[in-house]
């Protein structure tokens, strides 16, 4: 159809090898080495303990040296919530804190299991390539 624009997908889904992208705000992308799964590293700050969505960017920022954008973090969470695997506690003071189901325990071990598989067979290959 004339002057429909096509659909891209959110950034945050987006993770080519090597870089990735995360929204700082809504003007400005960082580029950076690393990891990107926003989902996942949610659920990675909520695995130390209940948590606001202030306190998770703070705890994700220091994990990877990357601050994600609200847009990001809002958008994860509300996925991982509305997959179960997450839920909201009660609100402290305006804050919203979150906290891992059963569900979303088993699967962020069922994850990190599969990354570290991933990096026992990475690692070597990729000290072998710098040789």
């Amino acid at each position: 159809m004339k002057g429909v624009r096509p659909r891209f997908p959110p950034l945050d889904i987006l993770t080519p090898i090597g870089h990735y992208y995360v929204m700082s705000s809504n003007q400005h992308v960082v580029e950076t080495s690393g990891y990107s799964d926003p989902q996942y590293l949610v659920l990675a700050s909520l695995a130390a303990g209940p948590k606001h969505g202030h306190a998770m960017l703070d705890d994700i920022e220091g994990m990877i040296g990357v601050r994600l954008g609200p847009g990001t973090l809002y958008g994860a969470i509300g996925r991982l919530e509305g997959q179960g695997l997450i839920e909201r506690l009660p609100e402290l003071e305006r804050r919203k804190p979150y906290r891992l189901t059963d569900s979303g325990v088993r699967a962020f071990a069922a994850k990190t299991a599969t990354l570290e598989r991933i990096v026992a067979v990475a690692a070597p290959r990729r000290l072998a390539q710098a040789q």
